[in-house]
């Protein structure tokens, strides 16, 4: 039989030893509290904006660490972000396929974002050199990192970068796992619930008036 393409990388086991429903849970209970923290420090940060502005002289540059707007921006981002693996987390533990979506497609905006970056990075391998200057001086290891080869940084971090994609491409695959295995096992439980509610109708012998004899009933016929 003639299969999809995309069916080979279909599998209802994740890291090995769990399921791809599980996983999901455990991933999305991750990213609920990673963003949870960085919620709690924005908040903190809006309450207290001294301790987390830091003058130009600090940074080496004419702007600041972060103004009103942009904290007001990643409180809402974080927002969107806990109420996307909220649900993502609900929708595997109650097996609603529809829930994991946002959550899958955030998935894919980041992984497009990180692919973006590595693709600049080898085409414009120069923007890392201009990016270390622009660092603050107390920055640290900054002389050192500026010190290794640019060609060896560049392979540096395109390697980084690869390692990254490839664990994220994996945990995509994760999640659409279980959006495909609970989609198939909502669908597989609306058939069997329509073939145990149909009924099966047998006819009784009948005579043939033309023989004059009794022939057997037609094949019986199912209605709902």
């Amino acid at each position: 039989m003639l299969s999809s393409p995309w069916a080979r990388f279909y599998s209802n086991s994740c890291c090995l030893c769990c399921h791809v429903r599980t996983g999901t849970i455990i991933l999305g209970v991750w990213y609920l509290i990673i963003n949870s923290v960085v919620l709690l420090i924005l908040l903190s940060a809006l309450t207290d904006p001294d301790q987390y502005h830091l003058t130009s002289a600090e940074l080496g540059g004419e702007f600041e660490f972060m103004d009103d707007a942009n904290m007001c921006i990643a409180t809402a981002i974080s927002l969107l972000m806990i109420l996307i693996c909220a649900m993502a987390t609900y929708g595997a533990y109650k097996q609603h396929a529809a829930w994991i979506i946002p959550f899958f497609c955030y998935q894919i905006f980041d992984f497009a974002l990180n692919t973006l970056v590595a693709i600049s990075v080898l085409v414009y391998p120069s923007t890392i050199q201009d990016y270390l200057r622009q660092l603050p001086t107390n920055f640290p290891y900054k002389e050192e990192i500026m010190s290794v080869n640019p060609t060896c940084l560049v392979v540096i971090i395109l390697l980084f970068i690869s390692i990254i994609l490839a664990f994220k491409g994996y945990l995509i695959s994760c999640v659409w796992n279980c959006y495909r295995y609970i989609n198939s096992r909502n669908n597989s439980d609306v058939l069997v619930y329509i073939t145990t509610n149909d009924t099966a109708v047998l006819l009784p012998p009948y005579d043939d008036p033309v023989n004059g004899a009794a022939k057997d009933p037609p094949p019986p016929y199912v209605s709902a």
